[in-house]
């Protein structure tokens, strides 16, 4: 009996001992109620021991939680109608502040996240949530981490992930960038005429210092033209040609008049004129030459 009576103690006392034994792994933190007040130390990872039934044993986990943050609708500051969702990364850093000072720390993080978000909505403008989106993500950060602070909860980072908008504005976007790379391209073409004239203006003014330049110039031009299959035929008439044939002209007979030919006569015509001597009052002219009496 005696030693049914130990062994049954030592039973007992193995169970009480189990009852009171918890493992904490590595990534989490163990906050200990004594008797429903908080101890100061928390327990690390391993075998912690507890007094049975006086102590409660409460695990926090130390890893970064990455919270989804819901779509919000909002009206940003230059009246466009958005919605937007982000991600949000944090972590415990004070596992008794946690357990102690709010109810569900995970839920109250992520309904500051909600409620920050459509702040940061109202105070941005559209391009501002299209392309400087890391300035809004650290004021998005600064302004959940604020209250979450004294909560023992530090948010690491939060990211803005998309940014949806209506298909009229959609539309209005599209227009506007067609209109302004179609302003770049008229600029460049622009800008290329004015750099090719120029260059051309001062090609010119070493062909007039060089003419032999010119003359070379004419000749590349034919062997581009002869070098394709086709049926065309380039004949250079240089300008000096046509000069030099105007030096060797001479003067008087370019300032000659042209001569007419000259007309042939016209055959005496008979005029009519009364004649007293003869009835029909017809006279024969004179021979031409002649003077009439």
């Amino acid at each position: 009996m005696l030693i049914t009576l130990i062994v049954l103690a030592i039973a007992a006392a193995v169970l009480l001992v189990a009852s009171g034994a918890r493992i904490v792994k590595q990534y989490e933190r163990g906050v200990v109620f004594r008797l429903g007040r908080v101890l100061p130390e928390t327990r690390g990872p391993g075998l912690a021991l507890l007094v049975p039934f006086v102590d409660r044993l409460r695990k926090v986990s130390m890893q970064i939680v990455t919270q989804p943050v819901p779509a919000q609708d909002g009206i940003t500051r230059d009246n466009v109608t958005v919605r937007v969702d982000a991600v949000l990364y944090y972590r415990v850093v004070d596992p008794v502040r946690v357990a102690v000072d709010v109810q569900d720390y995970s839920s109250a993080v992520l309904q500051v996240a909600q409620a920050s978000l459509r702040s940061i909505i109202g105070k941005s403008e559209l391009d501002d949530l299209l392309s400087n989106r890391e300035r809004l993500n650290q004021g998005l950060e600064l302004m959940i981490d604020s209250p979450a602070v004294g909560w023992g909860v530090h948010i690491d980072r939060v990211e803005i992930k998309d940014v949806a908008l209506p298909e009229s504005m959609k539309r209005s976007m599209s227009r506007q960038a067609e209109a302004e790379r179609e302003r770049r391209s008229r600029v460049i073409t622009a800008d290329g005429e004015l750099q090719a004239s120029r260059t051309m203006a001062q090609a010119a003014e070493v062909m007039s210092e060089h003419p032999a330049a010119l003359q070379l110039r004419l000749l590349q031009t034919v062997v581009e033209v002869a070098a394709e299959k086709n049926s065309t035929l380039v004949l250079p008439f240089p300008v000096e040609l046509l000069r030099f044939l105007e030096r060797t002209t001479p003067a008087g007979d370019a300032a000659r008049p042209t001569e007419k030919p000259a007309e042939p006569e016209k055959p005496a015509v008979a005029a009519r004129r009364p004649d007293p001597e003869h009835g029909n009052g017809v006279v024969a002219a004179p021979p031409a030459g002649t003077v009439p009496r």
